[in-house]
């Protein structure tokens, strides 16, 4: 399965920033752990991070046209307020799967809402980092439930 991992602004500050929330380890440590996952479950997978709306718009409609065939996604702040990602999400008909490394319910009231959620297929938070490898597990799931459906 090709699977796009899409991150949003400041998670390429992980290992940095507000260690007691988002963790000691580095945005280097994520994708690495996210690589091996998928060789190990034979995927192929593409990491992709940026703190520019109009990038993570643009590398969302790329996946119509390349084979993507599931993404995980953390939108960091842009969860709360992008309408744009929101759209473009909405537009791409693969399993999609949002994840938060921290439990955002928990948080500040203006955490609480994502405007992305309702265009995917699931949400994870307060996993930590490992809450991406169960992304990647419930959009294979996904996908192999809506390949049954379709046989």
């Amino acid at each position: 399965m090709k699977l796009l991992v899409i991150n949003g602004p400041n998670l390429n500050f992980l290992g940095i920033r507000d260690k007691a929330v988002y963790g000691k380890e580095d945005y280097q440590y994520l994708t690495g752990m996210i690589q091996e996952k998928a060789e190990k479950d034979g995927d192929r997978v593409e990491c992709f991070q940026s703190n520019h709306e109009g990038a993570i718009i643009d590398r969302i409609q790329e996946s119509y046209f390349d084979g993507t065939e599931g993404i995980v996604i953390n939108p960091g702040a842009f969860t709360h307020y992008s309408y744009a990602i929101r759209d473009a999400l909405e537009s791409i008909h693969v399993p999609k799967v949002e994840v938060h490394i921290s439990d955002v319910n928990a948080r500040e009231e203006f955490r609480h809402l994502s405007v992305t959620k309702p265009v995917c297929d699931g949400q994870i938070v307060g996993q930590g980092l490992k809450g991406y490898l169960l992304a990647m597990d419930l959009v294979r799931e996904i996908a192999a439930e809506r390949k049954e459906k379709r046989d």
